[in-house]
């Protein structure tokens, strides 16, 4: 199993940070080129390789972690998606007010999803802000949660496995229909840091 993040400003950064500390290799991609990576890398022990983005959107399992109004550009250069799994790690926020975006009604990942046909779409660390995201997982004896949700079980289940080896608690919500109210920009669920007890 492959793993990139496409990008790499804060939450980027936070999960390159978090696959490094984990042990987990992954390739690491942006739009200004792989040159500019070098110190994310750097930091990595290893674990992540810098790229360029269409190698990136080739891998098994694809993280965006770009500004929602980034996704269809950062995309574009994808090959067929052949049902491999991107991450929606992005949120849908209306800039400078800082608050959710009008989508008519409509879950922010159905509209990532219509970016990447033939993708099988997870929406999942996107509630953690950049800075917790990037901390130790670990309190004491608890585990700070990454919820995820997302319409193909299978494609839930490599993303929870996912979370579980980057040393979070996956919380599954269902589908994104299910999770809409709680998981999108806005809802309960998004900024508090919600912990598993052992």
């Amino acid at each position: 199993m492959t793993y990139s993040i496409i990008g790499s400003g804060a939450i980027g950064g936070a999960l390159a940070k978090r696959f490094a500390e984990a042990g987990v290799d992954a390739l690491i991609a942006n739009s200004r080129g792989p040159e500019t990576l070098s110190e994310i890398v750097g930091a990595s022990n290893g674990r992540l390789q810098a790229v360029p983005l269409d190698e990136a959107l080739g891998a098994d399992v694809v993280i965006l972690a770009v500004p929602f109004d980034a996704v269809s550009e950062a995309v574009k250069g994808a090959k067929e998606w052949n049902g491999r799994v991107v991450v929606d790690a992005t949120n849908a926020i209306k800039f400078p007010e800082f608050k959710p975006a009008d989508l008519q009604g409509r879950a922010s990942t159905d509209i990532v999803a219509e970016a990447v046909p033939g993708a099988r779409v997870v929406k999942a660390f996107n509630t953690l802000p950049a800075a917790v995201l990037a901390s130790d997982p670990r309190e004491g004896k608890s585990t700070r949660v990454v919820f995820l949700s997302g319409n193909d079980p299978d494609a839930r289940r490599v993303i929870s496995s996912l979370i579980f080896s980057l040393k979070f608690a996956p919380v599954d919500l269902g589908s994104i229909a299910q999770s809409l109210h709680l998981q999108q920009f806005g809802s309960p669920l998004v900024g508090p840091s919600f912990l598993k007890q052992a």
